[in-house]
């Protein structure tokens, strides 16, 4: 079995973007050596997610709208340790923070139109997302 992990490091402009990560999750991919396995990408922040969708304009806008709704900005118990980011912390369990995707014939197997996102939800510092990839 062979295995890679690697690391990128996250740094957004704005408090929230959604950041299309699937070129260098592919990039990462291909120079692990694997033709046939797994790779697991994950967050490695509570205040940020990563996911699989479409990259339309209008979908990333509905994305954040519904995420809103959902989990609002707003006051929550959370503020109490002196944080200001409950809605972010609930943004991550709406959208997931990592995804495991097939690799064949040593690249990603997406399907048409998707593509790995990485969300933030309270960013403007460095974090960082895991890719590991395993198989034969």
């Amino acid at each position: 079995m062979t295995h890679r992990t690697e690391y990128l490091v996250m740094r957004t402009a704005k408090p929230r973007e959604f950041v299309n990560i699937t070129d260098r999750v592919r990039a990462v991919v291909r120079s692990s050596g694997v033709t046939d396995g797994l790779a697991l990408v994950s967050s490695m922040h509570i205040t940020a997610a990563v996911y699989v969708n479409d990259n339309e304009a209008g979908l990333l806008g509905d994305i954040a709208a519904w995420a809103d709704r959902l989990a609002p900005p707003g006051d929550y118990a959370h503020h109490r340790s002196g944080e200001t980011n409950g809605d972010a912390h609930l943004k991550n369990l709406l959208l997931g923070h990592q995804v495991v995707l097939p690799v064949t014939g040593g690249d990603l197997d997406l399907g048409p139109w998707e593509q790995v996102f990485y969300a933030e939800f309270d960013g403007q510092r460095p974090k960082r997302v895991v890719v590991k990839v395993v198989g034969d």
